[in-house]
């Protein structure tokens, strides 16, 4: 019995031993061939999921109403307006004359001495026809028909006084056609009614010309609508001198305003001067430059010309304008005549006032401009018939 349960014992031991060897191998097994593993990767951090709307709505903004262009209105339209306006405020205040450094001023002023209002617009260019040249007219060329009576008094210094810029700021040159006078006023191309503005003039005894813009030497300085300027061709050219010419009637002449470029061209001023020679109208040189061929030209041509011997308001100041009178008064009592040149400035306009009406005492005659062209006209014929 003793035998048997060792026996017993010992088979279970095997057993055992047995499946322990097979556990073993197993696991022998498995580490060959099982991979090895990768590195684990860092955990990611843990995202909070947001709750978003499937669209997000934006208020649509409505688009703006088209904005409508400005209606425009006729002269007839704004013309209470404007009259209300200047009543109550006046026009805007004129810009500084140039320093007197500026060589331009010595000459004469450049820089339009008026706000001119919104300038009017530009007829339509015509298809510019073949230039025609007329012969001169004949009987009494139209600057004597229309020139305002005038006798010279012998012994006495003739003086004439012209206000160019007329017709652009209106209550100033309603002003000036209060001045005693006679006076020369020259009305711009480009100013408004000035059928109306002139008539008035030649009511109160004034004699009118005509202010043509013309082209200076300063780039930035625009002379005006339908200005002459050096870089046109003779067509263009021609066809803005026809135009200023046809803006009115009843003047005498033309002085140009500003060009101080264009009157030193020579071809320029003679399309210009043809066509005051075939209408019969005097040229007053308002000479803005010293080397102006106007003068010249104009009697190369046999077109009778004068030019201008005082600016008045360079400086638009009291002083300066009464310093100018009595330079005037010394050219007169030199050469017999002179031509003072100024515009509707409240100091020039002030200054005139008071010292119009002296004028006959001290021994002046005040004249229109077309009385010093006669007397011009009168000394050139008498030196060509003298012969000296």
């Amino acid at each position: 019995m003793g035998k048997g349960m060792a026996g017993r014992g010992k088979r279970r031991w095997q057993l055992w031993a047995s499946v322990a060897a097979l556990a073993l191998a197993a696991g022998v097994m498995a580490l060959i061939l099982t991979p090895e593993r990768e590195t684990p990767r860092p955990e990611k951090p843990e995202q909070k999921s947001v709750s978003l709307p499937h669209r997000i709505e934006t208020p649509l903004i409505p688009s703006p109403q088209p904005v409508q262009p400005a209606q425009r209105h006729g002269t007839d339209t704004l013309a209470p307006l404007i009259e209300e306006a200047t009543a109550d405020k006046g026009p805007a205040k004129p810009q500084s004359a140039p320093p007197a450094s500026d060589p331009e001023a010595v000459a004469g002023p450049e820089v339009a001495s008026l706000p001119p209002a919104p300038p009017p617009v530009e007829p339509a260019k015509p298809v510019a026809p073949p230039p025609v040249v007329l012969p001169a007219p004949h009987g009494e060329p139209a600057w004597r028909r229309n020139a305002l009576p005038s006798a010279p008094v012998a012994g006495q210094p003739m003086i004439a006084i012209v206000i160019d810029d007329m017709g652009l700021d209106r209550k100033r040159s309603a002003e000036v056609m209060t001045l005693p006078g006679p006076l020369t006023l020259s009305f711009m191309t480009y100013a408004d009614d000035l059928a109306k503005q002139t008539a008035v003039g030649r009511a109160h005894g004034d004699e009118i010309m005509l202010h043509m813009p013309m082209e200076p030497q300063a780039r930035h300085v625009d002379p005006g609508p339908n200005a002459l300027v050096t870089g046109l061709d003779d067509d263009e050219l021609r066809r803005r001198v026809i135009w200023g010419l046809g803006r009115m009637d009843g003047f005498v002449g033309v002085n140009n305003h500003m060009g101080s470029k264009f009157t030193e061209s020579q071809p320029g001023m003679t399309i210009v001067l043809e066509q005051l020679r075939q209408r019969g109208l005097f040229f007053l040189d308002s000479r803005t430059t010293p080397h102006s061929v106007g003068l010249a030209t104009a009697r190369q041509m046999g077109v009778p010309s004068v030019g201008r011997d005082v600016f008045l308001d360079n400086f638009m100041t009291d002083p300066e304008v009464a310093r100018e009178l009595a330079q005037t008064e010394a050219v007169a009592r030199k050469n017999g005549v002179a031509i003072a040149i100024g515009h509707p400035h409240d100091a020039t306009i002030a200054e005139l006032r008071q010292w119009l009406p002296t004028v006959a005492a001290k021994g002046f005659q005040l004249v229109p401009v077309s009385a010093i062209v006669a007397h011009e006209q009168t000394q050139a014929a008498r030196v060509a018939k003298t012969g000296g």
